[in-house]
């Protein structure tokens, strides 16, 4: 029989944990699959939080750097988080050993995936990451090996749970965003400070993977323009439904005459569409893929057994034998990708006023919208508040009214410019809500 493949996990966390009880219960199916058995040996962790989770039998390596560069293992997987040290210097001293590597960390792979990848190429050895973004669905292997014979145009998709269920929740139940996000955090699904999540860098983190395996770009989480959705009020999803939108947070690549631009922020997207019935924390990347229609993968973005199937999955790989450069091109073919400057965006536009009861208010912010050669599609005027039993409340009577309007497709910079232009006119109150209609 062919000699085990032996693995070293630095991290017993819920992932972690998660991983070793996964390959103890598949263990007959992972040796079938691999040709060889598949055996946990060693790991590194600070603790072992599960008193169930049952390490007696495996050889604890205090140091992960030491782990990772055992004699005593073929693989050395890193769950331990965080973009720099100890997990960068784990990783490098694995690859540098001639061992093939498993991680889930997207925050280490936006910032050093580069050269990472070439390290494992110089060295003849894979470093898989299907797990670091958008956890069991195969969107790395997808991208990497699935389609590796297509061209894509556009590639985007819901890559956090914690937004998406954050945005659900305030739809289906006309919470507040505030309201959303403590419920979010009591369920485990938003950390304490929750920034990271709702303000868009978790989603950048992934899509600047994505990108790079679609596109053949070297990994940039800088190239990416980024919004959260802390902005989002409950007008704005009510507003959404009435005309046939649905609001998620998406992350963007899409191919221009100008580059890849790549973009995360609020979206509004047709009701009809896949991506639009994903709801709650579930994940969802769809791909516009040359010269078919277009593929949408659906799945658990995160969680100890959705994630510990994407490492286990990698780890059967390595088994089998299956090495591919890990971004898909050899990293000395991956080209440089600069930010591309949101101004250069084109597409609809949605934009929520807050307009001042007086003559000529409207005549104005249809004209400076003219002047910018902005189009509308649709324009809807919310009634002002009324008293609960009829008739119109006289302390409202003079209150600024809600106006909802829809572009045909412009420029970010001349959408800009027209708002800018209309609150120093003093037709409208507060600041004006802008929302990015992507089309299917």
């Amino acid at each position: 029989m062919v000699a085990p493949l032996k693995v070293g996990i630095a991290g017993l966390g819920t992932v972690g944990a998660a991983v070793l009880r996964l390959i103890r219960k598949e263990q007959a199916t992972l040796t079938a699959r691999c040709g060889r058995p598949v055996e946990v040996v060693a790991f590194s962790a600070k603790e072992v939080r599960d008193p169930d989770l049952d390490v007696s039998k495996l050889r604890r390596v205090d140091d992960p750097l030491a782990l990772a560069a055992d004699a005593g293992i073929d693989v050395f997987v890193e769950l331990m988080g965080g973009e720099g040290d100890p997990a960068k210097a784990a990783i490098e001293a694995a690859l540098s050993a001639g061992k093939s590597v498993v991680t889930a960390n997207k925050a280490l792979l936006a910032r050093h995936g580069l050269a990472l990848a070439a390290l494992a190429e110089k060295k003849g050895v894979a470093i898989n990451f299907e797990a670091a973004v958008a956890g069991a669905i195969p969107i790395v292997k997808t991208l990497r090996e699935g389609l590796a014979g297509s061209s894509f145009s556009r590639v985007y998709g819901i890559l956090n749970g914690t937004c998406n269920y954050i945005l659900t929740r305030m739809e289906q139940e006309k919470l507040s965003f505030k309201e959303c996000l403590k419920d979010a955090q009591r369920l485990g699904y938003a950390e304490a400070d929750p920034g990271f999540d709702i303000d868009g860098h978790d989603t950048a983190q992934k899509l600047s993977i994505l990108a790079s395996l679609a596109f053949g770009t070297k990994v940039n989480q800088e190239a990416v323009y980024v919004e959260g959705i802390s902005s989002i009020a409950s007008e704005d999803l009510e507003a959404a439904d009435e005309l046939g939108y649905r609001v998620k947070l998406l992350g963007v690549a899409v191919r221009t005459d100008k580059g890849i631009e790549q973009r995360v922020h609020p979206t509004m997207v047709p009701k009809e569409s896949a991506i639009a019935q994903v709801m709650g924390v579930t994940n969802a990347v769809s791909l516009d893929v040359i010269g078919f229609s277009p593929l949408t993968l659906v799945g658990p973005g995160a969680g100890g057994a959705a994630t510990a199937s994407a490492v286990v999955a990698d780890i059967g790989d390595i088994g089998r034998g299956v090495r591919a450069a890990p971004f898909g091109l050899p990293s000395e073919k991956l080209k440089s990708n600069g930010r591309a400057p949101m101004q250069r965006h084109e597409g609809g536009y949605y934009i929520r006023l807050l307009a001042v009861d007086r003559p000529g208010t409207f005549a104005a912010i249809a004209g400076t919208l003219a002047q910018e050669k902005i189009s509308l599609e649709s324009i809807v005027q919310k009634h002002r508040n009324t008293r609960p039993h009829g008739g119109d409340d006289p302390k409202s009577a003079d209150a600024p009214a809600p106006v909802i309007l829809i572009t045909y497709a412009t420029t970010e910079d001349a959408v800009r410019r027209a708002l800018k232009a209309i609150e120093k006119q003093g037709v409208i109150t507060g600041r004006p809500q802008l929302i990015r209609i992507e089309k299917n």
